[in-house]
């Protein structure tokens, strides 16, 4: 394995959307994957599946759909104002680099999507009382929490190894024009779509916010101190 301290590798992990044609080992994507499923997941179901896609035909099937997703996410970004922690030249650069990636995502060496498996029932559903049922449907976002860790220990594994990726989700516009172009089943949808590889541009540091400005003390409003 590389040796890079964890800290080293969370405050230098920045997402990178430019890569150089070199291919990436199949022993480091391995490396890179082993790290994906020693993350948490619900219950432990482990019900994540990753498709590693390298073929340049499959890649440039995704990367179409990505930029008609792209074209999306542009229309739905062309009134947004920039952030109030960014420099409008940070912003600038920020919009910039989305916007290539949108028109290269098939130029990245590997494409990685990660996937979850809907969770197998062993009976009926249970017959649960309406206001349940109601409660039940604004949930929906939880399912992430079994795989967004997994996706973020790939993050830190690629930085370990010298690698770059971002996690994109723009994809999504058009999962099932995706699930067909994979040959997946319907009980699998994607979460993430990752272009990885060796980086034309420089790793971090990665600049945030302060954590006195995010963080509050047992209730909204009471800024953190420590």
């Amino acid at each position: 394995m590389a040796e890079m301290g964890i800290f080293e590798a969370m405050y230098s992990a920045r997402a990178l959307r430019r890569f150089k044609p070199d291919p990436v080992p199949d022993e480091i994507l391995n490396k890179v994957l082993d790290a994906a499923i020693r993350a948490p997941s619900g219950s432990n179901e482990q019900s994540w599946l990753f498709v590693v896609v390298k073929d340049a035909a499959q890649r440039k099937k995704l990367g179409d759909i990505y930029r008609r997703g792209g074209d999306i996410l542009m229309a739905l970004y062309a009134n947004r104002t920039k952030p109030a922690h960014m420099s409008q030249s940070t912003f600038d650069k920020l919009m910039a680099s989305a916007t290539y990636l949108i028109q290269h995502m098939a130029d990245a060496p590997v494409l990685l999507v990660a996937c979850l498996k809907a969770a197998a029932q062993s009976g009926p559903p249970p017959k649960l009382p309406p206001e349940v049922l109601e409660k039940m449907r604004g949930l929906a976002r939880m399912s992430g929490s079994s795989i967004y860790p997994a996706v973020q220990n790939i993050i830190l594994a690629c930085r370990a190894f010298g690698l770059g990726t971002v996690l994109t989700t723009i994809h999504l516009f058009y999962e099932d024009e995706v699930k067909s172009v994979l040959g997946l089943p319907a009980d699998v949808q994607t979460y993430a779509l990752m272009p990885i590889g060796y980086p034309s541009d420089n790793f971090g540091p990665i600049k945030r916010r302060p954590v006195s400005e995010v963080v509050c003390l047992d209730r909204y409003g009471n800024p953190w101190k420590g």
